[in-house]
């Protein structure tokens, strides 16, 4: 009788069949997912000798990649996700680790995902996704969905000062002086108000596909950028549907011309003005239109309800990128997931 304490080979099977069981939602993940697609790409991003330097090898990138993929799943912090890779058999056997193997710990996971930040690799692995999404019969289709959402971060206590030195593009003389203060100042984030509320932060500017609900293009800004503004960024060709449709906000002589010549349809909800309110025709298209459009909302508040929430913990645009670029691209994931979820019960 093993009186060790310590899970044998038999326990630990049992374990996890009893997790699948209960539905771990992150088997289908594993399993579904074309993982080793992405191995190149990482790999070339981080530039790697083959040559040993000496010290412990490092982490293989495919299973550092998945741990990034835990933290946009649950909104985990560095130090959080460390613990929670040693606390949780889901995670483990998620990330292909047997107990007795070592972890990566929090400071060689902020590492990892600064190298991709750095490099810009996270939206090159979101086209690639979207390739085999193509390849996959999930072809964008039925028009795109504009919209943007507010990704908040810790909010500055700056002075009035040092606040109208950052939004001139500069930095204050004392932050300079102090490194170690300078370093926990975000001076690309903005203030913005929504419906009389200040936020702080960055937007997350997405396509969505009308059929799929898949994410198909993406920007970031900070929070202060009109939605307007980078509408452009984020439009798709005709192939992926004519027609467009965004909230009033996006309305516009300027836009409604980009899309014309781009031989898109404009389903933008009409605005009303003081002395030019909606007429009862406009009025009835817009609520057509708000139907429609609402299969946008239902991303965003995947992100709040089913991804542990939108803040970010990062200092810049460019990490601000990155850690929103993977949200992006692990919400398509899921989204796959539950598209193809039908056809494999079928072929089961």
């Amino acid at each position: 009788m093993d009186t060790s304490g310590q899970l044998g080979f038999f326990d630990l099977t049992h374990r996890y069949d009893a997790l699948t069981q209960k539905g771990d939602p992150l088997v289908q993940l594993a399993q579904h997912i074309p993982w080793v697609r992405f191995r190149k790409t990482l790999e070339k991003s981080l530039q790697r000798s083959t040559r040993s330097k000496g010290g412990r090898p490092p982490f293989d990138a495919l299973l550092m990649f998945k741990v990034l993929v835990l933290q946009a799943l649950y909104n985990l912090s560095d130090d959080q996700t460390e613990y929670q890779i040693r606390d949780r058999l889901s995670f483990m056997r998620f990330l292909g680790l047997d107990l007795h193997q070592r972890i990566p710990d929090a400071k060689t996971i902020w590492l990892f995902r600064e190298t991709l930040a750095q490099a810009g690799v996270v939206k090159p692995l979101f086209a690639q996704f979207d390739t085999y999404l193509a390849k996959q019969g999930l072809q964008a289709r039925g028009g795109q969905l504009i919209d943007a959402s507010l990704v908040p971060v810790p909010k500055q206590r700056n002075t009035r000062e040092e606040n109208a030195t950052v939004q001139a593009g500069e930095c204050p003389a004392d932050w300079e002086s102090q490194p170690a203060k300078r370093r926990q100042k975000d001076t690309d984030a903005r203030w913005t108000k929504k419906h009389g509320v200040s936020h702080f932060g960055y937007k997350n500017h997405v396509n969505v596909d009308k059929q799929h609900k898949l994410i198909r293009q993406y920007t970031v800004t900070d929070a202060a950028v009109h939605d307007s503004q980078v509408l452009e960024d984020v439009l798709q060709p005709k192939t992926a549907g004519r027609d467009v449709w965004a909230d009033a906000a996006y309305r516009s002589d300027e836009i409604e011309g980009t899309l014309k010549t781009r031989k898109l349809r404009s389903q933008i909800q009409y605005r009303g003005y003081r002395d030019k309110p909606l007429t009862p025709k406009q009025q009835q298209t817009n609520q057509h239109r708000s139907r429609i459009r609402a299969r946008v909302e239902h991303v965003f508040g995947h992100h709040v309800t089913a991804m542990g929430g939108k803040f970010l913990r990062t200092i810049g645009r460019v990490r601000a990128r990155a850690k929103i670029g993977l949200k992006n691209l692990t919400y398509n994931f899921q989204r796959f997931l539950v598209l193809t979820a039908a056809g494999r019960e079928q072929t089961a």
